[in-house]
């Protein structure tokens, strides 16, 4: 069977609202069906209490066991405050050429910095990060053509600086990937 869905998982979610406007335009974006697939996960294994965030490989780890052979990506989208050792907090986490993915909402809203809330930007915001967390799986490092959305983001100012898309690039990688 060849790979033919991108799975969104959605994980300890406050608001769901967002799930079908991520899977349209994740469906629209690379070309194949996304849905929802749901998943039991152990998140007491990814806690860290000194920190009181969760250990994102150790969340990626599980959305990937055992994937349905239909799988083409996996993209797990959660509202808990993710990490990795070396780095204070995360929007995302990807498998560099693998199936999965990772993206917290915890940081993208505008209260999480005492800013107005902002419906329609945490929305721009979570569809830039998923696909930017996405095209890591296809290889793609980090971008510098200047509004890639594969740039960098290490605070939520350098997220509003993307587009929404790939830039050229970056796009022809990941068309090349793509189930016919």
């Amino acid at each position: 069977m060849n790979p033919s869905k991108l799975y969104v998982i959605p994980i300890q979610l406050s608001d769901n609202s967002l799930l079908d406007p991520l899977l349209a335009y994740l469906t629209h974006d690379f070309g194949v069906p996304a849905e929802i697939l749901r998943r039991e996960l152990d998140l007491a294994k990814a806690y860290n209490v000194e920190r009181d965030q969760y250990y994102s490989s150790m969340i990626l780890a599980q959305l990937i066991e055992n994937p349905p052979e239909s799988a083409f990506r996996i993209l797990g989208v959660t509202g808990l405050d993710i990490y990795i050792p070396v780095l204070t907090y995360l929007f995302g986490e990807a498998q560099f050429k693998g199936i999965g993915a990772l993206v917290s909402t915890f940081r993208l809203r505008n209260e999480f910095y005492g800013r107005p809330s902002d419906a329609q930007l945490f929305e721009e915001r979570l569809f830039k990060e998923a696909v930017h967390e996405l095209g890591h799986t296809f290889g793609l490092p980090h971008c510098h053509y200047p509004g890639c959305v594969m740039n960098s983001s290490t605070d939520i100012d350098d997220v509003a600086e993307k587009m929404v898309s790939f830039c050229r690039a970056c796009a022809q990688i990941v068309r090349q990937d793509r189930p016919l």
